[in-house]
């Protein structure tokens, strides 16, 4: 069974997400925005596998420092997020610190075997070049892509509103019903996004 815990964390309430399997010691840390010594309180001791990124937002990595030797995992479009602040509009916050480099680069249809998960990655660009969403069984992490009722800004450096829409129509047309756990807000599903609700 997945186990998710989630924690809102950094300067505007990023989502991150703890993902294990029931009777393992290690997990993975999706988005970790901010707050390390919380995220590392959440994990109770689990031994953090490795870094997925839905994309490379200041708000969704401020934290990678806090986890020296973890594995990194982002889009290469995004890359450049994690060693420019202008591009990862820390700049416009205030955030300037440097991130740690990415180790590892995902694409559309990589699958990954993680902490005893297989993982599944979607590119979904529009809020990003790189965004990406991350399907674990009947889970998908959607970052800044897809929210309960909304969607991202595409209004940031490598933002594209027209690509944004094609990856929400793409999330629609999966098959099935999915729980949905986004960059910001409350968790959703995607029936009830489908419907509107």
């Amino acid at each position: 069974m997945i186990i998710i815990d989630a924690l809102e964390v950094g300067p505007i309430g990023t989502n991150c997400y703890l993902v294990s399997l029931e009777g393992r010691d290690d997990a993975v840390i999706i988005d970790p925005g901010g707050e390390g010594d919380r995220i590392r309180a959440a994990l109770k001791g689990k031994a953090p596998a490795a870094i997925l990124l839905t994309h490379g937002h200041f708000d969704h990595t401020g934290a990678l420092a806090d986890f020296p030797g973890v594995p990194i995992y982002i889009h290469p479009a995004d890359e450049i997020m994690l060693r420019d602040a202008a591009w990862s509009v820390g700049a416009e916050m205030g955030d300037t610190a440097p991130r740690p480099a990415a180790t590892d680069f995902v694409q559309e249809g990589c699958v990954l075997q993680l902490a005893g998960m297989e993982i599944t990655v979607l590119h979904t660009p529009g809020h990003t070049k790189g965004g990406v969403c991350y399907s674990i069984g009947d889970v998908l992490f959607t970052g800044d892509t897809l929210f309960r009722r909304g969607y991202g800004r595409t209004d940031f450096p490598g933002g594209d509103f027209g690509e944004l829409m094609a990856s929400l129509r793409r999330l629609m047309r999966i098959e099935g019903d999915k729980r949905v756990y986004p960059g910001h807000g409350m968790a959703t599903t995607l029936s009830r996004e489908r419907s509107g609700q």
